[in-house]
């Protein structure tokens, strides 16, 4: 498997906000259908685990006392 140094640099983050992105502009591009709604469901996916990590990695967040 070959590793791309560029997409080695992102940050996840920047990963999952990409990956959403693409996914959204693929969906643009199919036909109304199953195919589609997998698509967008998936851009929504990464976009709701974006949401997630932001939270947990949220100065504001404290452990427990």
């Amino acid at each position: 498997m070959q590793h791309h140094r560029y997409e080695d640099m992102l940050t996840f983050p920047d990963r999952l906000e990409k990956e959403a992105e693409r996914l959204r502009q693929e969906a643009e591009a199919t036909p109304p259908g199953p195919e589609r709604e997998s698509l967008l469901k998936r851009a929504r996916q990464a976009e709701t685990a974006l949401h997630i990590n932001e939270w947990l990695t949220s100065p504001g967040l404290k452990p427990p006392a």
